[in-house]
């Protein structure tokens, strides 16, 4: 209820400030259970993303979102909690695993799960790597995958910048499902994983226009960091 109460008092206004572009909403399913799989430019994502949409998009969001103290803390959870997102633990080994399963339960109660298989948002507004969670998703759960891809996102809110800029009308744009049938009962292979995941990002790459980069976006999130730290002459060992 919470979900589309916001959505009822934030939706004319964004409607109304970035005015976005759609493109290709048909190809969203209006009931069923399906994967958006969206690249990852920037905040404004979370809620220029699902706005075209009449269906609630559910997705899955840094536990941290949720446990912030003070007023900050309460608005973030229920900026968070508004926009459909559910909390997990993205620290890794039994944390992931129970992620999927979350991903599973929400799929098999027939949503929308939107993902994001970049894992973190662009530094630099190219489109870097995904993560194979994603395909273990879409191989377990047998549902389409539909690419999911902002426009100009980036420029309206890169990180680090707090509040929007006006003055960018973005673009969402969702591509033809994705059909990996052909891989059903193979989703502990690893090879398998990599190509699904790897077939995703080439179609949001071609939906998107962006660069490709061949590596994890928190990879290069870290090199910046250390480049950053070099220039000002305080590179730790």
């Amino acid at each position: 209820m919470f979900y589309w109460v916001v959505k009822a008092v934030l939706g004319p206004l964004l409607h109304l400030v970035f005015r976005p572009k759609v493109d290709g909403i048909e190809n969203v399913p209006r009931q069923g259970a399906a994967i958006l799989a969206g690249n990852h430019l920037s905040f404004a994502d979370h809620f220029i993303g699902p706005l075209p949409l009449p269906r609630k998009v559910i997705s899955l969001g840094k536990a941290e979102y949720f446990t912030g103290r003070g007023l900050k803390g309460l608005l973030t959870r229920a900026f968070f909690t508004g926009v459909g997102t559910v909390p997990i633990d993205r620290s890794g080994g039994k944390a992931s695993e129970a992620a999927l399963r979350t991903g599973l339960r929400i799929l098999r109660e027939g949503h929308l799960l939107g993902i994001y298989p970049e894992g973190t948002r662009s530094p630099d507004g190219r489109l870097y790597k995904g993560k194979t969670g994603v395909a273990r998703l879409a191989l377990e759960s047998r549902v389409p995958v539909i690419p999911w891809a902002m426009l100009d996102t980036f420029e309206i809110m890169p990180t680090g910048r707090p509040l929007p800029k006006l003055g960018i009308r973005p673009t969402v744009r969702y591509g033809k499902p994705l059909d990996f049938s052909r891989y059903y009962g193979m989703e502990d292979d690893r090879l398998v994983l990599r190509a699904v995941t790897d077939e995703i990002m080439y179609a949001l790459m071609e939906l998107s226009g962006q660069e490709y980069v061949d590596k994890y976006a928190t990879s290069a999130k870290i090199e910046q960091e250390r480049a950053a730290r070099a220039a000002r002459g305080t590179t730790s060992p």
